[in-house]
């Protein structure tokens, strides 16, 4: 018997039979069918093995603000070299020449030999008639490229450089028909019934992948005898910084890396003595005038550690193991592995023979419960813990080693002003790169498109 189609799928078919290969817009234009129409058309299609649809994107490339300046007055070191060109220059002078941009440009050209900053003065050892991003800026200009038609090194120059260089993922699909669908003869089968087709299939209701892991994550650190505290996601300036011992002047606390609530000021942040004590390390330790005004700031929370170092701070126990879970805000530019809204695990263990040796071994469990064998640990730097190190993951799919979560001791500024007597090992991390890791992801972003398709055909257990 033959298969009996509903008008929408008639319309597609016929559409696509007279033009093979369209995009869901061009077929919205060729059959008059509103998006949701195509949208549902096409799914029936899919399922019935009907209809192919593949799916591209390409990267186009711009300049952001910071890139828009370098095109139109040149990169901060190339300015720098401008100067000096004509002599060597004070120091004091070129910083109110260039300004802001004087920091970097200087850090540049002394990495790249370029300047001697051994005297008094700034003077100019090589003068290249070409810098690392110039031959991009000058490409792209005023315009918006193809990713691959720009100079891969050249342009990872300026990828490290903030606020240079937007991306703009273009998505396009492209459907078309089966060999099957090509042979059916749509005037054949009005009024037909196929008692031998398939029932509709039903997909019945789902937690979500990164729900799953999210519940699989607190599962794991309740079974290695955690206790889960929870805490609200705006916080005083206080406890998100400078509890963990940030200066106030640090980048982190910038507009561009944090959102702040406008207008609002929290009243009471803490205890007189755990704000003289804070105040006092700051003073000591920084070398600053630390202003309680600041502190009185209300954030949305950057991470979880403020939640954790918090009760650490109104319980002050001799053994601890407690973990924060929830969602955190960081005010960053969205890729494929950076969000402005994202969810992270942290948790510290408390006791008076607490080690690294300790730390290294939860996470070690931890990975291992999760379905992580490969890992191993690098020393780094992080500001409120001493020593630090981060966690690497092998990664079988990319076959290479990839960041995951951050670890340490907290340090004494952090627990001494705050009453805490007892080592504190620390860690954290993202837990959508986890799910990256489950799930055989590219893009974080991917958790938050609501593609029906994924969602539907993901394994619940991974």
């Amino acid at each position: 018997m033959s298969q009996v189609f509903h008008d929408i799928e008639k319309k597609i078919i016929a559409s696509l039979k007279d033009n093979p290969k369209q995009t869901p817009e061009i077929l919205e234009k060729n059959t008059k069918l509103s998006p949701d129409q195509i949208r549902r058309g096409i799914e029936w299609l899919k399922l019935k093995d009907l209809a192919i649809v593949d799916e591209s994107q390409t990267s186009m490339i711009s300049l952001d603000k910071n890139g828009i300046e370098s095109f139109q007055k040149g990169l901060p070191e190339r300015r720098l070299l401008n100067l000096l060109n004509d002599g060597p220059r004070k120091l004091s002078d070129l910083q109110k020449e260039l300004g802001p941009i004087f920091g970097p440009a200087i850090g540049l050209s002394r990495k790249n030999n370029w300047v001697d900053t051994s005297s008094d003065q700034i003077l100019l050892k090589n003068f290249p008639s070409e810098l690392p991003g110039e031959k991009t800026l000058k490409q792209i200009g005023n315009n918006k490229l193809p990713q691959e038609k720009i100079d891969k090194n050249d342009l990872l120059e300026l990828l490290k450089r903030p606020d240079f260089i937007i991306e703009h993922v273009i998505k396009t699909k492209e459907i078309s028909l089966t060999d099957s669908a090509k042979s059916i003869k749509l005037s054949e089968s009005s009024g037909e019934i196929d008692v031998e087709a398939k029932v509709p299939q039903v997909f019945v209701a789902r937690t979500h992948p990164l729900k799953d892991t999210i519940d699989e994550i607190r599962e794991i650190f309740v079974t290695l005898g955690f206790f889960e505290i929870i805490g609200n996601m705006t916080q005083s300036s206080f406890w998100n910084f400078d509890a963990l011992f940030t200066p106030q002047d640090h980048p982190a606390r910038e507009l561009q890396d944090t959102f702040y609530l406008s207008g609002i000021s929290a009243k009471k942040i803490a205890t007189p003595e755990q704000i003289r004590k804070v105040s006092e390390s700051h003073k000591k330790n920084w070398h600053y005038h630390w202003d309680i005004n600041e502190a009185r700031k209300m954030v949305l929370r950057t991470h979880t550690t403020c939640v954790t170092i918090k009760h650490l701070a109104e319980n002050k126990p001799d053994e601890a193991r407690v973990f924060s879970l929830g969602r955190v805000f960081r005010n960053e530019k969205v890729s494929y592995k950076h969000l402005v809204e994202f969810n992270q695990i942290e948790g510290v263990v408390v006791g008076k023979d607490a080690n690294l040796r300790n730390l290294m071994g939860i996470q070690r469990e931890f990975y291992k419960r999760i379905g992580i064998t490969k890992i191993k640990f690098w020393p780094t730097f992080f500001p409120y813990t001493e020593p630090s190190l981060q966690t690497m993951v092998y990664n079988e799919r990319l076959k290479k080693w990839v960041e995951l979560f951050g670890m340490g001791i907290f340090r004494p500024e952090v627990t001494k002003p705050l009453g805490i007597t007892k080592p504190v090992l620390a860690w954290g991390g993202g837990i959508e790169r986890i799910a990256m890791l489950k799930y055989g992801l590219d893009d974080v972003r991917e958790f938050y498109n609501n593609n029906l398709s994924w969602l539907r055909s993901v394994r619940k257990c991974q």
